[in-house]
């Protein structure tokens, strides 16, 4: 009796919805067939909140963005609704229960980037563009809540660890696949190389410094011995893989960020002590500085411009006179740094550079590539852009935010005695150095594609360090279903 009322409630609520969706589509209404979908992620939301996140992780490689020309705003379609969600959801719970691991948010990075948000915030309130900089904010909340906060409490599962990090890279090989079939399609030109990857990345450095970020990981898979030889045997087919597609990306800020990465590696090879590394640093900039005259002739008489040939590509890397990419990224620093000088404290607003650069570039300075419209990308600088949209305290504590990685991961990697907590210690943060030389020439981390993996890899190393490095501390509740 009770088997048949459930079916007859079963059978009513099918006939309700179908005829619900014919009277919609008659109206030309086509949401309604969504609503299952929508049902289901609220479900996944509040009781398995782990496979929701691996969810928006799998699809963050293939998902579209959507431009408003009239803003000059876009959404990642489907991930940026699902994190905007995900991240309410979490607010709400940690209101709701008002209690979160303070090891976490006692952490020196969960500090530093608590201390960036908080001055994005106070940015956003004296911005010249309030709309743009709270739009701004907003996106970056809803990239680091769920997938550093959040996400430090998903990695108390080790395993959780691994699949985040496989989960993504098989979305991001798919992408990669279709990249090379549309590349081969038009003869591996360097030219088609710069759009073949769309609709999925809007050019081939936001695509170069994804990938790069997986390389030193999957090279420290190949010698984890914890994994069996045919997992070694992919994890080598896929560091093969990753490092073709970044050389046929022809993106050589990503071929500078990996060669960097390969320095520090062997800086931790053969355990060059810190003054050490000081005082070359140090000695580096001074001469520079002595030699800058002579310096910027010699890189003023480089005319070589980028190629097919990888040796000719590699030599247009210091063309700052004919190679219009690399002059036209020049143009963008000196405008930024224009707008920090005129506001140097606050800044013009989190967001707005692309919209206020342009009266501030010399005419001198400008390419063929040049725009006043703002459309064709931002300050291209991690630490530039933040300069000029929130002054000096803005790009200093995102300064301290890699700082503060690159301590606490080297002193995780010295200190653990777990030789796979090791590896994955040093594929991860080798793999963060590539983005964050990268991030000098470039920047991405307003938009998902890099954001959920930049941050993901950041609290991976978080939860290393508070619940991996020491086998004998107690482990918290996890977010496992």
């Amino acid at each position: 009796m009770v088997d048949q009322i459930k079916l007859k409630w079963l059978y009513g609520i099918s006939a309700l919805f179908i005829a619900l969706n014919l009277f919609f589509i008659a109206n030309e209404i086509f949401w309604m067939p969504l609503l299952p979908i929508a049902a289901l992620i609220v479900i996944l939301a509040i009781f398995a909140i782990d496979i929701l996140m691996f969810i928006i992780v799998f699809l963050t490689p293939l998902a579209v963005n959507l431009t408003n020309s009239e803003f000059n705003a876009g959404l990642s379609l489907p991930v940026e609704p699902l994190m905007f969600g995900l991240m309410i959801i979490f607010l709400v719970k940690l209101l709701y229960e008002r209690k979160f691991d303070k090891n976490i948010t006692n952490h020196p990075i969960s500090i530093f980037i608590i201390i960036n948000l908080v001055w994005m915030f106070i940015t956003s309130i004296s911005s010249t563009m309030h709309l743009v900089s709270f739009k701004f904010l907003l996106s970056r909340l809803w990239f680091v809540i769920p997938f550093y906060f959040l996400a430090t409490q998903l990695f108390i599962n080790y395993k959780n660890i691994k699949k985040f990090i496989w989960i993504y890279t098989i979305s991001l090989i798919i992408v990669i696949f279709y990249t090379m079939f549309r590349h081969h399609e038009f003869g591996w030109t360097e030219k088609s190389a710069i759009w073949v990857m769309s609709p999925f990345y809007n050019d081939h450095t936001a695509y170069a410094a994804v990938i790069c970020l997986f390389v030193p990981v999957f090279i420290g898979f190949i010698f984890n011995k914890n994994y069996t030889p045919i997992i070694r045997i992919f994890a080598a087919f896929i560091s093969m893989l990753f490092i073709v597609a970044l050389l046929l990306s022809y993106t050589r800020a990503a071929w500078v960020g990996l060669a960097t990465a390969i320095g520090v590696y062997l800086i931790f090879l053969f355990r060059v002590k810190t003054s050490i590394i000081i005082t070359g640093i140090i000695a580096l900039i001074t001469i520079f500085f002595i030699f800058k005259t002579d310096i910027l002739m010699k890189l003023e008489r480089n005319r070589q411009d980028s190629s097919t040939d990888i040796k000719k590509h590699v030599q247009s890397i210091s063309n700052i006179s004919t190679d219009a990419s690399n002059v036209e990224r020049i143009n963008r620093w000196n405008c930024a740094i224009r707008m920090f000088k005129k506001k140097p404290f606050l800044g013009w607003g989190p967001g707005t550079y692309s919209f206020k650069y342009a009266p501030f570039q010399h005419s001198t300075e400008k390419t063929i590539i040049s725009t006043n419209a703002g459309n064709k990308g931002n300050a291209h600088s991690e630490y530039l852009q933040p300069l000029a949209d929130s002054g000096i305290i803005g790009s200093l504590s995102f300064i301290l935010i890699v700082i503060a990685i690159i301590y606490r991961s080297s002193r995780l990697y010295i200190r653990t005695k777990d030789k796979e907590i090791r590896m994955l210690t040093l594929g991860l943060l080798l793999g963060l150095i590539t983005y964050f030389v990268h991030g000098i020439m470039n920047d991405f981390l307003d938009t998902d594609k890099a954001s959920v993996p930049f941050w993901g890899f950041v609290a991976i190393l978080v939860a290393l360090d508070v619940y991996h490095s020491k086998q004998e501390k107690e482990t918290p509740e996890t977010l496992e279903t």
